[in-house]
């Protein structure tokens, strides 16, 4: 991972875990995590502990899943066995309808509207929206198949969160969690 000065602030940016398939007649916004989806969560929680990247802000879509994911990651960052991560100060949590379904630009919409101070933003969301707003901070280094479920991908920027523009925040790390 590469450290960052200062003045540097962290997108992470998380596709929901893997969830149930549609169940026919219910609405896709309710598709809850499978045992797996919270295990990997859960993972992504822990591995952002051991590198100490732990969100000030978490921009969440309003989904059962994402919310879900949300949980499982905040368990595996608070150093629940067997991950042993730092439990770090509690994060402003926000759970965003229009995250459900968004564009990348919407999806970019709702970090610039972060809170300024925050030097680490969480956004959980769904594909293909959260794979096209990374492609769109970081075109070269983006992974062109986009993010799997429990993917993370860690983008930086110099720029305030109001500033943030397409090409304005390079990848700096990536990790899978799978169980």
């Amino acid at each position: 991972m590469t450290e960052g000065t200062a003045e540097e602030r962290t997108l992470v940016l998380l596709r929901h875990a893997k969830a149930e398939q549609p169940a026919g007649n219910g609405p896709d916004i309710d598709r809850p995590l499978t045992v797996r989806g919270h295990a990997d969560a859960a993972a992504a929680g822990a591995w952002l502990a051991r590198h100490a990247v732990l969100p000030e802000v978490v921009l969440c879509s309003a989904s059962r899943r994402t919310r879900q994911t949300w949980h499982d990651v905040a368990l595996g960052m608070t150093g629940s066995p067997p991950e042993g991560g730092p439990a770090g100060p509690s994060p402003v949590v926000r759970y965003e309808p229009t995250a459900y379904e968004a564009h990348p630009q919407e999806l970019l919409a709702l970090v610039r509207a972060a809170e300024p101070g925050a030097r680490t933003v969480l956004l959980i969301a769904h594909n293909p929206g959260i794979s096209l707003l990374s492609a769109l901070l970081d075109p070269e280094r983006a992974d062109p198949e986009g993010l799997r479920t429990t993917d993370l991908v860690m983008h930086r920027t110099a720029l305030p969160w109001a500033e943030l523009a397409p090409g304005g925040a390079p990848i700096v790390d990536r990790h899978t969690a799978r169980s």
